[in-house]
């Protein structure tokens, strides 16, 4: 599999693994299912995994440190975590030192690290972007060896922007896929400019860039498609990229007739992704070890076509950027 930069936090490969569905808010996932999927990964060739603190209360962060120590693989393997999701996600004065730290160390047992690879604050309030005082901290943990690198995962592009005037800051993560285009302009242009690495999260906009999910889906009354959309539990921009369920459908079923025939809904876009310079990793989560093949595998298809592009960017829209490009 190929891989890219991710700004100053080394190469990695260009798919990884995102693990919030092993740690939960996806229904219900045994723990060996939750390795196994990690397993499959590193099969697969995945040496970047994403995780943060609050996915199953630490339970993703130790499954992935459990199969990084049974197979002695820390040192082959960037780990991805994220803090400040425990913290009221409207008060971004307790963004500091003290609860960063405190977060931090709790994280470093979890994965079973001294240093964490790449440490993300984990989609803050807005305000939190512009108090110098947060990111001096993020700077004193890596100068103590708590951290390796930091960077931030945000919700809107005004979020990323503003975090990349910080120089320490250098990883973004940031929904993007054909459902959520405008990361594409300006942020994807400065983030490329500053050297700075882009992780693509939500990719299938979950589950709905896969084509099995139709108007009708129901979901497990502890999966975040069901409680969450309408944006009861956090930002809406997190279930089906922002999409309602019908508007995303009528997109799927208008872009599938134009998909080459020997990719799947999934791996067209994670190409579409990949096709943009500026990405550095994008993290599907998946408990299948079948499609976490088939997600990794889109990595060695070619680049899709500009024709192609054009008809990505004509559902859009036509079908989606009412509902989401103004709001992200």
């Amino acid at each position: 599999m190929d891989r890219r930069t991710l700004g100053a936090a080394g190469r990695v490969t260009e798919i990884g693994l995102g693990t919030w569905n092993i740690g939960g808010g996806w229904g219900d996932v045994p723990d060996e299912a939750g390795r196994e999927a990690v397993r499959a990964a590193l099969d697969a060739g995945v040496d970047f995994l994403d995780t943060a603190d609050v996915y199953g209360d630490g339970r993703s962060e130790r499954h992935i440190a459990a199969v990084l120590d049974e197979r002695e693989a820390h040192d082959e393997v960037t780990v991805a975590t994220k803090a400040g999701r425990r913290l009221d996600p409207h008060d971004a004065d307790r963004y500091d030192a003290e609860n960063l730290e405190r977060f931090v160390d709790r994280s470093r047992e979890n994965l079973n690290e001294d240093t964490l690879d790449l440490l993300q604050l984990h989609c803050p309030p807005t305000d939190a972007y512009y108090q110098p005082e947060t990111f001096a901290a993020l700077a004193d943990l890596r100068k103590r060896g708590k951290i390796a690198h930091y960077g931030v995962s945000v919700e809107r592009v005004e979020e990323a922007l503003k975090a990349i005037e910080y120089p320490g800051v250098e990883t973004v993560q940031i929904i993007f896929n054909p459902f959520r285009q405008r990361p594409a302009g300006l942020f994807f242009e400065e983030a490329r400019r500053r050297g700075v690495g882009v992780v693509v999260r939500v990719p299938l906009a979950s589950g709905l860039l896969t084509g099995a999910i139709d108007r009708d889906a129901t979901f497990p009354e502890n999966d975040h498609r069901n409680f969450n959309r309408e944006g009861e539990e956090f930002d809406v921009g997190e279930t089906f990229a922002g999409v309602p369920l019908d508007a995303g459908v009528d997109a799927v079923e208008a872009l599938e007739p134009h998909v080459p025939e020997d990719l799947t809904l999934a791996q067209f876009t994670l190409r579409w992704i990949l096709d943009h310079d500026a990405v550095s990793t994008v993290i599907p989560g998946s408990t299948s070890a079948e499609h976490i093949a088939e997600n990794v595998a889109a990595s060695e298809a070619d680049p899709l076509p500009h024709r192609l592009h054009g008809v990505t960017r004509d559902v859009y829209d036509e079908h989606v950027a009412e509902h989401v490009h103004h709001r992200w």
